[in-house]
């Protein structure tokens, strides 16, 4: 299977630009705007307005970039704009501007995301946006195709550009009643109103662990065997009972089960991996969106507490994962069709034993996310998708026992986060993302035993540490998830 070459390493942070919402919100209103008026690119006083109209408009781009206004919070804003109609209502409306606007978001998020993109990354049908109409228009997280979200943020900045633009070029006279005075007071008033909504209703993250992780010694008389990190990105723990998976629920029921295991906040796959192979939240490793502002991770990771004593880990990922973990990740192209990428990702993690033969492998299985991406986590090609990492995941073990990979080894089975409805988004935490399926099965881990205390992937990267006898990464949080460790022992 081929690497991620360096042209789709940087094509994937490009789109991150036009993924993540918040990077899209500013570029697709200027964009908007400036196409929209592509006639009068030739006339002075049309950059001037434009120009004086982005620096008017600038408050609300930062306040719309701090604040995310996640699930239900997105409803509150639609009052910003019924308030700036209200108290201009006097202004010209250019409605033409905000059709064009309306139009090119759906065409972007429907058409050119959700078929055109898909079908030539994936292989998703020519007629996928027959479908993904309904998941733009359900999609509750952090995403540029949440249309309830984007809506009224682009059409108020376009409404503050084309009204406060010409205002401050031409003077009152440009723009009816709005006057520079009542936009300043509109500006600070819509600050306020963020910040009380956020105080008072944003209280769903999940509470972070105070304090580092307290070491806990390996018995001296604990085998050393490696530990594979099996990652179904985007699993939904729903879907995952649902689904026909007899190898996975034969691990679980042989194993320990952590039946509430939660994910981070937010939950986007490059925040979770960093935090889960760290040990720490986002705020301390510094990754808080796939949109990563500076490359690396700023804290110390699995990967260099193994390196402390001599031994080596790999994580097998897409191109998104480089950007936190650098080298240490071997990278797999993202451009194939959907029903080949895990069994390619296994072919290529078979190498990698082979060749390299590292203590800690971690695997990235993709398809079940990309399937929930491009065509919801509510439909049965969502659940087959599981299913087929299931069957996977079993070949994969039965070749690791073959080539003496698996004696003593330790398996971790999870996601990195759910899924929630619409375009089987994930970030804030809606139904469906903030708990996943978690489990461990090997020699040395407790058989039949269902853990029901509230844990969270933080505690990967100290439980790795203990099961491969490094020490702890610098700021790990999380507790070592000693429950699954003592005297009995999983059979078969």
């Amino acid at each position: 299977m081929k690497k991620a070459s360096g042209f789709e390493i940087i094509a994937a942070r490009c789109w991150n630009l036009l993924n993540e919402g918040k990077p899209f919100t500013p570029i697709f209103t200027i964009g908007v705007y400036a196409l929209y008026h592509m006639n009068a690119w030739g006339d002075g006083s049309f950059w001037l307005h434009f120009g004086l109209g982005l620096l008017a408009a600038f408050p609300l781009f930062a306040l719309y970039f701090y604040y995310d206004f996640p699930l239900f919070l997105r409803n509150y804003l639609w009052l910003p704009v019924v308030a700036a109609l209200v108290l201009w209502r006097d202004a010209h409306l250019e409605l033409g501007l905000y059709a064009t606007a309306i139009g090119l978001f759906l065409f972007f998020t429907i058409y050119f995301w959700g078929t055109f993109y898909y079908h030539l990354r994936i292989g998703t049908s020519w007629w996928n946006f027959k479908r993904f109409w309904k998941l733009v228009l359900k999609n509750s997280d952090s995403t540029s195709g949440n249309a309830q979200e984007q809506l009224p943020k682009f059409l108020l900045l376009l409404f503050v550009i084309d009204t406060a633009g010409p205002y401050l070029a031409d003077g009152a006279a440009a723009r009816g009643d709005f006057t520079w005075s009542s936009y300043v007071g509109f500006v600070v008033g819509v600050a306020l109103y963020a910040y009380i909504l956020h105080r008072n209703l944003f209280d769903w993250k999940p509470k972070e662990i105070e304090g580092y992780t307290v070491p806990v010694e390996k018995p001296e008389q604990a085998s050393s065997g490696k530990v594979f990190v099996l990652v179904v990105d985007g699993m939904r723990k729903d879907r995952f009972e649902e689904a026909n998976v007899p190898f996975l629920k034969k691990w679980r029921a042989e194993g320990t089960e952590y039946t509430q295991m939660e994910t981070v906040y937010p939950a986007r796959t490059v925040v979770c991996f960093s935090s889960m192979f760290t040990g720490t939240y986002p705020r301390e490793h510094g990754i808080t969106s796939n949109m990563v502002w500076k490359l690396g991770i700023k804290v110390e990771s699995i990967f260099d507490s193994l390196r402390k004593v001599g031994k080596r880990g790999r994580l097998l990922g897409i191109a998104h994962l480089i950007d936190s973990m650098g080298d240490d990740v071997e990278s797999v192209t993202a451009v194939m069709h959907n029903d080949k990428a895990d069994r390619n990702i296994m072919e290529r993690a078979k190498l990698i034993m082979a060749e390299q033969n590292p203590d800690l492998l971690v695997v990235q299985f993709i398809a079940t996310d990309q399937t929930g991406h491009s065509m919801g986590a509510l439909y049965d090609e969502y659940r087959q998708k599981i299913e087929e990492a299931d069957a996977l995941i079993a070949e994969f073990v039965t070749w690791l026992q073959e080539q003496g990979h698996a004696e003593n080894a330790t398996f971790i089975v999870c996601a990195d986060h759910g899924q929630a409805d619409g375009i089987g988004g994930h970030g804030h935490l809606d139904e469906g993302e903030r708990f996943v399926p978690f489990f461990m099965y090997g020699p040395n881990v407790r058989g039949g035993v269902k853990v029901e205390a509230k844990h969270s992937l933080v505690s990967v990267a100290p439980t790795l540490s203990y099961l491969l006898g490094a020490p702890l990464p610098s700021h790990s949080r999380g507790p070592v998830l000693t429950e699954a460790f003592g005297k009995e022992k999983a059979e078969g």
